[in-house]
């Protein structure tokens, strides 16, 4: 452990702070990043670094296949039997509003031990991570198997470049038999958590019109129908407003009795903390005072969400206009085991049928990604991460669920149904991902990286 941390802070860290300043933006919110040229740089400066800090035959290249985003190969020979993939990215999410005074996305800032920044902990991290473990193995004279690493560039925009790549490199990735990915969460920073699942997700846009042309609401109201008031009518066919439960049984799922278990152990050792790590606002609860409801409730059922809108002028701007048009882009987030695309077909049915007053109603998804349920743990996985778990935090390892979709790992299970799966990452309480504030928790990402090297012998040891 003390030999990982001293590489983190001496070649990692540095290299994040430059990494950090770099606006990787994924392609979804950069159209034009091949021009703009900052994913290249990314890649570029993983590239140089793991170059420069290169375990014993490792091999790197930068692949870019026509049209798509690069991808990040490495392979590293193994001193044993076995196959190993390794996965992360370097692609980020836009800047978000609402950084702290002194704070910035592309502004690196080292502060009581977290690194603040865009990409730091989702997920760039992810490749220094892996690289410092298998150097940490190689200098201790500790086996490991034939490893290959993919570090793509189009995660944050539902990692439609992956399948290609997937294909491309099949003959060099070969049949893992053992996937670490290193692009999700933990329940605290005190124990190693593994992902035991990841809900699946449909986007899309409700477009409600209603007219040609705004006209005057004190000449309209009551006789023309409100656009908004016909999308909370059409949003209230698949969610209660007063409880929040989505109510087609299309987009449930039986929650198998041993997740149930994990996520009863997952509230009992965060306790409150399930819903404190959230920033309410002064006087806000939680939608339900049972934590082991809240838990299960981000993780195995269905949540709607309105997460963005278009035809609302702002306050500032806004006249006495009944107006021709609401869109609202709803968010639901589905149980691992519900496939996405017949989820997406259901809810525009749903939506668009029989319309109130005959509004032209339209529901178009633009994202339909299924979840993710791990395979059963093997019994020498389970006991590599207990006993890594205790060794470097002192506590044993928990399994939870995340609320979040990573497209990626349902095509990585799809694409290895025989082997393993150790999901873990850093985006701990208040790590805030996708948000203001983001930041890499240091000491649990130098524990992190000595468990995954613990977990890469143990699986050599087998």
């Amino acid at each position: 452990m003390s030999q990982i941390a001293k590489f983190w802070d001496e070649a990692i860290v540095p290299a994040l702070v430059d990494y950090i300043r770099i606006p990787a933006q994924s392609p979804h919110f950069d159209k034009e990043w091949a021009k703009h040229g900052h994913i290249d740089a990314a890649v570029k400066l993983a590239a140089d670094w793991c170059r420069r800090h290169a375990p014993a035959g490792m091999k790197v290249e930068v692949v870019k296949l026509q049209g798509r985003t690069p991808v990040l190969f490495i392979e590293i020979p193994g001193s044993s039997s076995g196959n190993v993939l390794i996965y992360g990215h370097l692609d980020k999410q836009p800047e978000m509003t609402g950084w702290r005074e002194g704070l910035g996305p592309w502004s690196p800032v080292l502060q009581d031990g977290k690194l603040y920044g865009r990409g730091g902990a989702d997920d760039g991290y992810a490749v220094f991570c892996a690289l410092a473990a298998i150097r940490a193995l190689q200098e201790e004279k500790r086996s490991h198997a034939r490893i290959a690493m993919l570090i793509e560039c189009c995660e944050e925009s539902g990692s439609y470049d992956l399948p290609a790549y997937l294909e491309a490199l099949a003959p060099r990735i070969g049949a893992p038999d053992l996937v670490i990915g290193l692009d999700s969460g933990c329940g605290n920073y005190e124990q190693l958590w593994g992902t035991s699942s990841l809900r699946g997700l449909v986007n899309g846009v409700l477009t409600v019109e209603v007219l040609t042309e705004g006209v005057h609401s004190g000449d309209a109201s009551g006789v023309v129908a409100s656009s908004f008031r016909i999308a909370r009518q059409l949003i209230e066919r698949i969610e209660d407003a007063e409880t929040g439960i989505v109510k087609h049984s299309a987009f449930h799922a039986q929650v198998p009795v041993e997740r149930a278990e994990q996520a009863r152990r997952a509230a009992e050792v965060l306790g409150a903390d399930v819903w404190r790590k959230f920033p309410f606002v002064k006087g806000m609860q939680p939608v339900n005072i049972d934590l082991l409801d809240l838990v299960l409730n981000r993780t195995w059922r269905p949540m709607l969400a309105v997460t963005g809108a278009d035809g609302l002028p702002p306050p500032v701007a806004a006249g006495n206009v009944l107006r021709p048009k609401t869109s609202l882009v709803l968010s639901l987030r589905l149980p691992p085991t519900v496939k996405a695309e017949s989820a997406a077909r259901q809810l525009q049915a749903i939506l668009e049928a029989d319309p109130p007053y005959g509004a032209r109603v339209k529901f178009a998804y633009g994202q339909a990604a299924s979840g993710w349920h791990a395979p059963q743990t093997a019994a020498w996985l389970e006991g590599a991460l207990e006993t890594a778990s205790v060794k470097h935090f002192g506590r044993g390892v928990m399994w939870m669920g995340e609320g979040g979709t990573i497209p990626f790992m349902a095509m990585l299970g799809a694409k290895f149904p025989q082997a393993q799966f150790l999901i873990t990452g850093v985006l701990g309480p208040q790590s805030n991902a996708h948000g203001p504030n983001e930041f890499l928790h240091l000491d649990y990402a130098k524990r992190l990286t000595s468990c995954v090297a613990d977990v890469i012998a143990a699986h050599a040891a087998q």
